[in-house]
């Protein structure tokens, strides 16, 4: 995708996860599969909340959820907030403008060890077209 078809994805995510998260929603599981453009209202909308929970400020979260690629390190950790759908959003901006996600392995622990160390996987060819 361009910079700007990207950027205008993400604005509307960035502002959907604004309105979740002032009422205390946090996704959880945000991939570009839970991403979807409704052709009727020409909006992109977020799905899947089977993994979303509540969340209250003072109150860390804990439970080890998500896709392995979009997980953040400080859920692998468990102990993280509503900020761990922005990290998500960072991968899912960085897919879009490259194709591929940035933390890569052969298997999910692989993979959480390159996200842990924040190990990304970049090649400048692929952002030639950026």
């Amino acid at each position: 995708m361009t910079e700007q078809e990207t950027a205008s994805i993400i604005s509307e995510i960035l502002r959907t996860l604004k309105y979740l998260h002032k009422y205390n929603l946090v996704h959880w599981d945000l991939k570009p599969e839970n991403i979807i453009y409704d052709s009727k209202s020409k909006k992109i909308k977020l799905i899947d909340f089977g993994l979303s929970s509540y969340f209250n400020d003072k109150i860390k979260l804990n439970s080890k959820v998500g896709t392995p690629y979009y997980v953040a390190p400080e859920v692998l950790k468990g102990e993280y907030s509503k900020e761990c759908d922005l990290w998500s959003v960072g991968v899912i901006t960085y897919i879009l403008m490259t194709g591929f996600p940035p933390f890569g392995g052969k298997n999910n622990n692989e993979i959480y060890r390159s996200i842990l160390k924040c190990n990304v996987t970049y090649y400048a060819e692929e952002w030639e077209h950026c």
